[in-house]
């Protein structure tokens, strides 16, 4: 990391942290992301405007939106702006512009009314166009009237002014087309935020050490990608790192059932500057209802929630996700309900890469059925990696990752690795350097068996142990104990026995000494 993205990620924590004290941490994650975000669209808009009035040897911001003349360059402005950048802002709807009409530079320092009515016509400039879903209802978590952001209307004003002024003296740096600073700072903060939520952070951040895992797994022996999906999209920070580790990926898909998140996870994506034709995330709940059901991923990434609930409806036999199986997951576990959702949206050429408990692995009942079933009807099972315990936030259970290919180049084994004692402990959780990162990816890679970390089974080995995948009856992590030398322990005993009776006798010449009766 460079020292201009540790510089603008300071910057960032140090504004967020100025709303920390007045509300909760999900209400003040979502407030400092929202206005991120909307200095963002304004920069992108102000720089996009610029380049077209270069011609006519204009700036943006000398247009008189009243004139005639100023309405017809606006016009020929918004529908360039629409087509490309995907919405619309005026020069008066500028961040910057509202930053210095709250500071007094306007008739009034009063902003909270104006704000509201911008963030609304962002969204309402989209109307009709191609990125009306991707847009919409964005910024609708950003409450301006909330009691939270002040008790009076001037506290507000005053608490939003603060942040906007010390937002609009930050350079984005969105000239550097070479690198994504804002795009990496932005995703420092949501891990922030994150590491400080507690059990609620699983719903929308997966830690990057992990997503680097699952992302180059799925794009092992590839440099460019179709596409890469997540059910369980979260913040989206999954399907952005799939992208650091290839040339290009032509389209994102994503599926969120938590409102907030899902327009966290559009954020996201534009401020990662991935256009809005490339991504398309829903909001609707994908085991009942996936909203892209009829396309094939080449590369499905996640991280479900654990053991979720769902409600394993009898219907679902019906549905083709779950019916060739013959068994649906418990209503009390959905794991495997995920898993099937997943392997049916996966193409053929794709690889599939997930993050679950590891209770998984050897459950029995419906859950030992799906399993039977994967490797034994479908033989899509590729590898199990074990992870260790507490590394991720809101819990400390150990976790594993599924693999698994349609098409397998290696359909007659499953690799395990065990990486469970394999990580640095810090002060709250278990983290996973560098080097075990890379040592789970080259033994995956590689495909090879390797003492005490990685064994490659053979199909009837995992027959013999029942399809149950626990991974220690497939990598032997064992560690003998030094032999007990006994006739050492022997003649240590003896000479300690030796000296009490030393000492003994010494106690008890100071007990004479002195005319007192000894304590033994």
């Amino acid at each position: 990391m460079t020292e201009n993205n540790k510089q603008l990620e300071q910057q960032l924590w140090n504004i967020a942290n100025t709303l920390r004290g007045k509300m909760g941490a999900d209400d003040f994650r979502d407030y400092i992301l929202g206005f991120i975000f909307y200095k963002f669209l304004s920069e992108k808009m102000h720089r996009y405007a610029n380049k077209i009035l270069e011609p006519d040897n204009k700036k943006y911001r000398e247009i008189n939106e009243n004139s005639g003349q100023g309405k017809q360059f606006l016009e020929a402005i918004r529908a360039e702006a629409l087509d490309t950048l995907g919405y619309f802002l005026k020069p008066s709807e500028l961040f910057s512009e509202l930053a210095r009409r709250g500071n007094g530079g306007g008739k009034s320092k009063f902003v909270l009314g104006d704000l509201a009515k911008v963030l609304n016509n962002i969204e309402q400039s989209t109307l009709g166009a191609e990125s009306e879903e991707d847009f919409g209802n964005l910024f609708e978590d950003l409450d301006l009237t909330s009691s939270k952001l002040g008790k009076a209307e001037s506290d507000k004003n005053e608490l939003i002014v603060k942040v906007l002024t010390h937002l609009d003296k930050i350079d984005f740096r969105l000239e550097d087309t070479e690198s994504d600073v804002l795009g990496d700072a932005y995703e420092y903060l949501i891990g922030k935020f994150a590491s400080g939520a507690g059990k609620k952070a699983g719903e929308f951040y997966t830690p990057q050490q992990v997503s680097k895992i699952l992302a180059k797994i799925v794009s092992t022996g590839k440099d460019k990608l179709k596409s890469v999906y997540d059910p369980t999209c979260g913040s989206g920070s999954l399907l952005l790192r799939v992208a650091k580790e290839v040339k290009g990926v032509s389209g994102f898909y994503g599926q969120e059932s938590n409102p907030t998140t899902y327009n966290l996870c559009r954020m996201n994506m534009i401020m990662h500057d991935v256009h809005y034709r490339k991504f398309d995330i829903r909001n609707e709940d994908t085991l009942v209802n996936p909203q892209h059901i009829d396309q094939r991923f080449e590369a499905v990434v996640a991280n479900p929630p654990f053991s979720a609930k769902w409600s394993a409806s009898p219907l679902f036999m019906n549905d083709d996700r779950f019916a060739p199986y013959g068994k649906l997951a418990p209503g009390s576990k959905a794991d495997f309900a995920f898993v099937q959702h997943m392997v049916f949206q996966l193409a053929g050429n794709g690889t599939m890469a997930c993050v679950l408990p590891h209770g998984v692995l050897f459950r029995g009942a419906a859950e030992g059925h799906i399993r039977k079933y994967l490797i034994e009807e479908s033989n899509y099972l590729d590898a199990v990696i074990g992870l260790p315990a507490n590394i991720f936030f809101g819990t400390s259970i150990p976790t594993c990752i599924l693999v698994l290919k349609k098409q397998r180049d290696n359909a007659g084994n499953i690799l395990f690795i065990d990486s469970s004692r394999h990580f640095e402990k810090a002060k709250n959780q278990n983290w996973l350097r560098p080097e075990d990162i890379n040592k789970i990816v080259t033994t995956y890679r590689e495909r090879k068996t390797e003492d005490k970390y990685s064994y490659v089974a053979t199909l009837d080995e995992v027959r013999e142990n029942d399809y149950n995948l626990n991974i220690p009856r497939y990598v032997d992590t064992f560690e003998e104990e030094e032999p007990v030398d006994l006739q050492a322990v022997s003649d240590e005993l003896k000479s300690l026995e030796k000296e009490m009776k030393e000492t003994d006798n010494e106690i008890k010449g100071y007990c004479d000494e002195l005319g007192i009766k000894t304590p033994f």
